[in-house]
């Protein structure tokens, strides 16, 4: 069991998963999230983040994309926020980067799409 959990603890840190942010989470301005975003991902696919009750550094966020609805309550940290397999990252001036990893159902590869997202 110990050689499997080392295993996975070089893999997270090779794939550059694990790297927790050293900064403390700090109050946001509850304006520069709220609303609804939405754009598309390289892949064509659509999709919208509405974020809400922002208060402090913690928000409420709904995802929506292609028949995906995930809801979550998320801590903002370094402009950034994790719902599900999607990373938000606010970019300032109404715009996001979306980072999301896919797995393939079929031949369970996973790979990371990215898009642009913009407040409406």
């Amino acid at each position: 069991m110990a050689d499997i959990m080392s295993i996975l603890s070089t893999g997270y840190v090779q794939a550059n998963l694990n790297s927790a942010s050293s900064k403390p989470y700090t109050n946001v301005d509850p304006e520069a999230y709220e609303g609804r975003w939405e754009g598309s991902y390289t892949n064509s696919k659509k999709f919208k983040f509405t974020i809400s009750q922002v208060n402090g550094f913690r928000a409420q966020v709904r995802y929506e994309s292609e028949g995906t609805i995930k809801f979550q309550s998320v801590l903002i940290r370094d402009n950034s926020f994790r719902v599900g397999d999607s990373k938000f990252i606010l970019a300032g001036n109404n715009k996001a980067s979306i980072r999301t990893a896919v797995t393939d159902p079929v031949t369970n590869q996973t790979s990371l799409v990215t898009g642009k997202a913009v407040r409406s």
